[in-house]
């Protein structure tokens, strides 16, 4: 074959171990009431600007764009929510696809949300009929494969959206209680 007859063969995303896969699937069945408690600390450096600690990790910023009086050196909180069920659509989206012997070779996560924020934390409209918040996330996807069809990878989509737990999330009412320490 000359070169002008080659055929570009798309090289797939870096894999997950599917054993490992396996195994936290089994372990999941095994226990399937088992719930798992995630822990962060936040500490307000100044103005709206927010570390955010996880685990070992390097602390993670947060802040508000100049039109909500922040510094605009990072995503601000309603955004890093979108950017984390884009994460973790596009984790299922690899899991399962792992799981079903699909071969991916690109996978996009774009979202929009359209978010109500006129209460101003409580300082602007705090109308108590009023419902805050994000009101609907329309998520599009670039997902190429070698090896499935575009109904294939449709269902896959579907499926990871299903079983995300940070969509579920925003589908899901879940209480927020607050305390002081």
């Amino acid at each position: 074959m000359s070169e002008a007859q080659e055929v570009y063969v798309p090289s797939c995303l870096r894999p997950i171990d599917s054993d490992g896969l396996t195994k936290l699937g089994e372990a999941g069945k095994a226990d399937p009431n088992q719930i798992k408690t995630l822990k962060s600390k936040t500490v307000l450096e100044g103005q709206f600007k927010n570390l955010n600690y996880i685990r070992g990790l390097d602390p993670i910023v947060v802040d508000e764009p100049p039109g909500l009086l922040g510094e605009d050196t990072a995503p601000n909180p309603s955004e890093m929510a979108l950017l984390s069920l884009g994460s973790c659509l596009s984790v299922g989206i690899q899991a399962n696809a792992t799981a079903r012997g699909i071969t991916l070779t690109k996978l996009e996560v774009n979202l929009e949300a359209d978010i109500n924020i006129t209460a101003v934390w409580g300082t602007g409209d705090v109308d108590p009929e009023k419902v805050l918040g994000v009101r609907e996330v329309r998520a599009f996807y670039d997902v190429e494969s070698p090896d499935a069809t575009r109904e294939q990878l449709d269902d896959l989509v579907k499926h990871a959206t299903k079983w995300s737990p940070v969509a579920n999330t925003y589908i899901n009412p879940v209480p927020v209680k607050a305390e002081l320490m």
